[in-house]
């Protein structure tokens, strides 16, 4: 029997676990399971208490005190100790049965996603390749105002499509907070970060020579020649993304309820959710119908 779950990730401060509050709203507003997975183990506040909290097997705050450890250091640990305590996982979620949606809350270290073979390790326990048969996918969440910096929106971007080859799993790229670019950036021009590609970076370098043409010549040669070394690489970075053309983002507001429901859409769709439900029968949808008009 086949389970389903997505994977939230994404930097730091990106909205994760305000999404996962958002998507368990969302789900029993419509009636559906939903089984709340927080693998951060350094997160206290919570808007709907997890299910299943990595604190109850290890907390960062008792390894950053007892082994000596930094933030990042005891992080590492913690999914270390996590992979040689898999049962914590399995032992919760075998018994779940098709109809849950399991929304696991990941930390916002970013290295977990990029080039640390854990998170590979602990995906393959999850899906149909390790114990637990789950249809997984990621939601890899990036924050709206990163498109005011564009260098450092690539930079993020190029982190979605790092997470994306590592885990080889179905993947769904969020753009968060979208209120706090409201009235900042034009549907237009937003359209242009929402399906990314390397002129984006023309605006930025028309207007960097526009103002250089004006300008007194640096007296500091190594600034100037740092500040070239930055546009090729850039240049470089959003040349790579533009050439896989693997990253597309979904626009997430989470005061929107609709906005919410889009996303879980397409979450649905990438782990087949509805594939594997059974049709209900009229007289079912209109038992259903009375219930809510009660």
């Amino acid at each position: 029997m086949s389970k389903y779950g997505v994977l939230v990730m994404g930097p730091a401060g990106a909205g994760k676990t305000t999404f996962c509050s958002a998507l368990i709203t969302h789900l029993r507003n419509n009636r559906r399971s939903c089984f709340y997975v927080n693998l951060d183990p350094a997160a206290e506040e919570f808007a709907h208490e997890p299910d299943l909290d990595i604190k109850d097997l290890i907390s960062l705050e008792d390894v950053m005190e007892e082994m000596g450890l930094g933030p990042n250091g005891g992080l590492i640990y913690c999914f270390e100790f996590l992979l040689e305590n898999l049962d914590f996982i399995t032992e919760a979620l075998d018994p779940l049965s098709e109809e849950y949606l399991i929304i696991i809350d990941m930390p916002g270290q970013i290295e977990l996603y990029t080039h640390i073979p854990i998170l590979p390790e602990l995906v393959k326990h999850l899906t149909k390749t390790g114990a637990l048969d789950i249809n997984l996918c990621a939601a890899y969440l990036l924050e709206a105002t990163f498109v005011i910096d564009r260098a450092k929106f690539f930079a993020g971007t190029l982190s979605a499509m790092s997470a994306m080859i590592m885990l080889e799993v179905p993947h769904v790229n969020i753009m968060s907070k979208m209120d706090l670019v409201k009235g900042q950036v034009g549907k237009r021009e937003m359209k242009r970060f929402l399906d990314p590609d390397s002129s984006l970076l023309d605006d930025v370098q028309e207007d960097e020579g526009a103002e250089d043409e004006g300008a007194e010549p640096p007296g500091d040669t190594k600034t100037m020649m740092r500040g070239t070394s930055f546009k090729r690489l850039n240049r470089a970075v959003a040349g790579l993304i533009d050439s896989f053309s693997m990253v597309s983002y979904l626009q997430l507001n989470v005061q929107d309820e609709d906005s919410v429901g889009s996303i879980l859409s397409y979450i649905d769709d990438a782990i087949q959710y509805h594939e594997a439900q059974e049709p209900k029968e009229p007289i079912e949808e209109m038992e259903m119908a009375e219930g809510d008009l009660e």
